[in-house]
């Protein structure tokens, strides 16, 4: 066993301290004022402030960090179960139970009789059909989480309505719907209310998701990668124009937009073997 690996007893007893812990800061006479007095509502959007950080980590490929967030994110769960426990819904031990059991029913092919001689494509295609049996009866886009990120929503409505044949069969058309939108934005630019032209942007955006999914591309992923590569660009018009005593504030757009293009030239150089 390597000095960093853990026995299951150690885990184990880990996994118990920190629920203790938990329940310890919720104690209504002895714990923490702060923790006693929150709720699912308002932990909620600690867990998915935890569960990005998670996704940054990975992005960045920074795995002590990862470490830690798994940490505070694992946290979160045991909140939850916490809370659940004192209102007499559920425990931590359910949680892990439920989990396990899904994940046993969703691997026949691993825990059970089926053959593990298939693609990965086909055994993605049978967990989506042991999915939708488990939500037979269920409206074909009931369950999917609201609070996602908008983008990823989209694509989750999109894959559920795609699967019972509501979809565009080529990208070509989903091309095409595209220009349609961003037209009926430029339109409603001009004529429309405040309300209308947000409307008419969140179906250009709604379309833009559609797109990143034919084209088999994440579009959340995508569009972090655009805000890292604005700031790493706007970093540099910073760096620069710090050497020549000044600050953005102090520049102009036509002096910013040359100094763009230079942090892009200045990529294109790295990027070359």
């Amino acid at each position: 066993m390597t000095e960093n690996s853990s026995s299951p007893s150690t885990t184990e007893g880990d996994i118990r301290r920190l629920l203790e812990i938990m329940a310890r800061l919720r104690d209504p006479e002895t714990g923490c004022p702060w923790d006693i007095e929150q709720s699912f509502a308002t932990i909620a959007p600690y867990t998915l402030e935890e569960a990005h950080e998670v996704a940054d980590a990975i992005d960045r490929q920074d795995w002590g960090d990862l470490r830690g967030e798994l940490g505070d994110l694992l946290l979160q769960v045991v909140y939850h179960a916490q809370m659940a426990a004192e209102a007499g819904h559920f425990g931590f031990a359910e949680v892990v139970a439920a989990i396990r059991d899904k994940m046993v029913a969703r691997h026949p092919h691993v825990f059970g009789s089926e053959s593990r001689d298939k693609s990965a494509a086909q055994q993605t295609k049978d967990w989506e059909a042991l999915k939708a049996r488990e939500r037979a009866g269920a409206r074909t886009l009931a369950g999917v989480a609201m609070a996602l990120p908008a983008l990823s929503r989209a694509v989750k409505l999109q894959n559920r309505a795609a699967r019972v044949g509501f979809d565009w069969p080529t990208t070509g058309e989903v091309l095409d719907k595209l220009v349609e939108e961003a037209h009926e934005v430029v339109e409603a630019r001009e004529t429309l209310s405040q309300a209308e032209i947000a409307e008419e942007i969140g179906d250009l955006l709604f379309v833009m998701a559609n797109l990143s999914r034919h084209l088999k591309v994440d579009p959340e992923a995508a569009l972090r990668g655009a805000n890292a590569k604005f700031s790493g660009r706007f970093a540099r018009i910073e760096d620069w124009l710090a050497e020549a005593g000044k600050r953005p504030a102090d520049s102009d757009l036509a002096e910013m937009d040359a100094l763009w293009n230079r942090a892009k030239a200045e990529e294109k150089a790295r990027a070359k073997p």
